[in-house]
């Protein structure tokens, strides 16, 4: 390929989008491709993975419209315990020079892999590599075929410094997005949604996710910004047994805990999952972060700790009739429960409120303030629209649910937690006025 030089938008590893200046190739992948063509415009490959053959650090690869479907994994299930990949993305791109494997502009792009025949664990993608940059890609079906594993996966990381963005997994028998490991990862503006796992070995239902970040310690950096995740079986976002710090923030997750587009409940249900370790004490807890995100009609609670050894910053955020908005419940070094968590201009609206807060260090949050909540503290407080288009550069649809409306006594209540804000402090919950 003849060197290209181009403006390639790259994310730091702090999440802040920038664009460097970098020579790189350009490759081209369709679904009516041929992975003995040259990987021009003209002559496109059929598959990502020749692309990757290809492909070095500072290139991109754009994948054209069109549905790229998978029935085989790339190798064989030694059991049915077994895990294997339809895609693997095991070569790296450097600091500054990704490896970028992008939708093309304007052109849907489909990997579809409910045709997948492999009788164990599958990863849709299977992330290994760094320095990747994954854009503008809808996932979808990636199977259980048997019922002696918990879940499969839509995309497994983990490689380190990857960004990946205007993600759509979606009817995954398992977690839509799934950090195992790595540091510094950004998930960026992305969905995951419809997911349930019927053969999961520990109960239908109970693995599947919208994101989720397992991963063990030393590896700090990772955080899930501008995503969303509603009618999962399990959970929204999960970050049990984390063993470095997760940051999630401008993110929305409703109608988790039930069978897809049903309220038939299903799984815990909780919209954000911030941490524990299976209901026992550990001594290496970590301190995670939630905070501009807002949680509705989750079965389970909108915010909640779960047995979480270490108090995590809870700041700017919304909870609308979840089963609980606010659940702190942690454990000590006894093992016995008590509330653990920093809230700090957090609203609770409608449902039970709060539970598990004697322990916690709570201030400027509506239910300690004295404000009077009712509807009239909003714009609106409609819950349909949410899954509604992304705005074109990726980020969350502008709605005016949930903000707070000109006269609200919410309005200039907060504390200032280090966020933006205008006017004279800041306001309570996800949104701040203009």
């Amino acid at each position: 390929m003849i060197a290209l030089l181009a403006v390639i938008p790259v994310a730091a590893a702090g999440g802040l989008a920038a664009t460097s200046w970098a020579a790189g190739s350009v490759w081209y992948v369709s679904p009516t491709g041929s992975d003995t063509a040259a990987g021009t415009q003209a002559a496109p490959f059929r598959s990502i993975a020749r692309a990757q053959t290809a492909a070095t650090a500072g290139d991109t690869v754009y994948l054209r419209a069109g549905t790229y479907a998978y029935t085989t994994a790339t190798t064989s299930c030694a059991g049915q315990t077994s895990v294997v990949d339809a895609i693997t993305l095991n070569k790296s791109g450097t600091s500054g020079s990704p490896i970028n494997y992008w939708n093309y502009p304007g052109e849907k792009v489909l990997f579809d892999f409910t045709g997948m025949t492999s009788n164990c664990r599958i990863k849709g993608f299977d992330v290994t590599g760094s320095y990747l940059h994954l854009r503008g890609l809808e996932i979808k079906g990636v199977p259980q075929n048997n019922s002696l594993n918990h879940e499969s996966w839509g995309v497994w990381i983990s490689g380190s410094s990857n960004t990946f963005e205007k993600l759509n997994t979606h009817h995954i028998m398992g977690p839509g997005v799934f950090i195992a490991s790595g540091s510094n990862n950004l998930v960026l503006n992305s969905d995951s949604h419809d997911n349930y796992d019927p053969y999961s070995s520990n109960g239908a239902g109970e693995n599947a996710d919208g994101f989720g970040a397992h991963i063990g310690a030393g590896r700090a950096g990772n955080v899930f910004r501008g995503c969303r995740a509603w009618w999962n079986t399990d959970d929204g976002f999960d970050l049990i047994n984390a063993y470095s710090p997760v940051t999630i923030e401008n993110s929305w997750a409703w109608r988790n805990g039930y069978l897809p587009q049903t309220t038939t409940a299903a799984g815990n249900g909780a919209g954000f999952k911030a941490g524990g370790y299976g209901g026992v004490y550990v001594s290496n807890g970590v301190k995670h972060t939630v905070r501009t995100s807002v949680a509705f009609l989750n079965r389970g609670p909108g915010f909640y700790s779960n047995h979480h050894p270490v108090a995590n910053d809870y700041f700017n955020n919304t909870a609308y009739s979840n089963g609980i908005g606010f659940n702190m419940l942690g454990i000590n070094s006894g093992g016995a429960a008590v509330g653990l968590g920093t809230l700090r201009n957090n609203i609770a609206y409608g449902g039970t409120l709060t539970a598990n807060l004697s322990g916690t260090t709570a201030s400027n949050n509506s239910w300690n303030l004295g404000v009077t909540m009712s509807d009239s503290q909003f714009q609106s407080v409609a819950t349909t629209g949410w899954n509604v288009s992304r705005q074109s550069d990726g980020s969350l649809p502008a709605l005016t649910s949930l903000h707070l409306a000109a006269g609200s006594t919410l309005i200039n209540k907060g504390v200032n937690v280090g966020l933006p804000y205008n006017g004279s402090a800041p306001d309570v919950g996800a949104f701040e006025t203009s």
